[in-house]
């Protein structure tokens, strides 16, 4: 299992990816929105393009975002591994897809709580990586969604049905208690449990090995 660390709470964002950049943590998880999608809005990406100075590890890059389109070509110039698309944006998909490959990017879809998990099925042989929100996207620090584990089953079911190796992420509320229950997703992502700890190595080391 992997780690990715978002630093979405974090009120000293170049410490926190200082830390975070001598750990072995595996991704860190970049949470890009418009105050639009999503009623928060992130740095601009001249600011998070800075990111280089604080860390090498790569990104896994979520646009919460009704127009990524646009942002594609910013962001591929920097040290991304994926680029996540919800399904309810205003660009389209197809073009959205397209871009990553011209990159050689990969591509994620995240789906939110209230998404049935059935509407990416038809999407996994275009992508590498599903995004399960397990939280409202948006807002750091909420309780992790029961019923994720549901989607989580559903979806692990049908990646195999279509015999395909597409990888599972969860976001939101991740910590010591519910990550034994995620042993076979392949990406978690954690932020406050992480950044709110004294030693983020160990807490990193905890998650992976729950």
């Amino acid at each position: 299992m992997k780690i990715s660390a978002s630093f979405l709470g974090s009120k000293n964002i170049p410490n926190t990816l200082t830390r975070l950049n001598i750990t072995d943590v595996d991704y860190i998880h970049v949470d890009v929105m418009d105050g639009k999608y999503v009623k928060n809005k992130t740095m601009s990406f001249q600011e998070l393009s800075l990111i280089g100075n604080y860390t090498r590890k790569r990104l896994d890059v979520h646009f919460m975002v009704l127009h990524p389109l646009k942002l594609i070509d910013l962001y591929a110039t920097l040290n991304v591994f994926c680029l996540i698309f919800h399904l309810d944006i205003q660009d389209d998909l197809e073009k959205c897809f397209q871009r990553c490959h011209d990159y050689g990017l990969k591509i994620g879809i995240a789906i939110n709580p209230d998404d049935d998990i059935s509407l990416v099925f038809k999407y996994l042989h275009q992508i590498d990586l599903v995004l399960i929100m397990a939280v409202y996207p948006g807002l750091p620090g909420q309780e992790f969604i029961k019923t994720t584990l549901t989607k989580i089953n559903r979806l692990k079911d049908e990646i195999k049905n279509q015999n395909l190796n597409t990888l599972i992420s969860v976001d939101g509320g991740i910590n010591f208690e519910n990550a034994k229950y995620l042993k076979d997703c392949d990406i978690l992502v954690s932020g406050t449990t992480i950044t709110n700890s004294n030693d983020y190595q160990d807490t990193i080391t905890k998650l992976r090995n729950s």
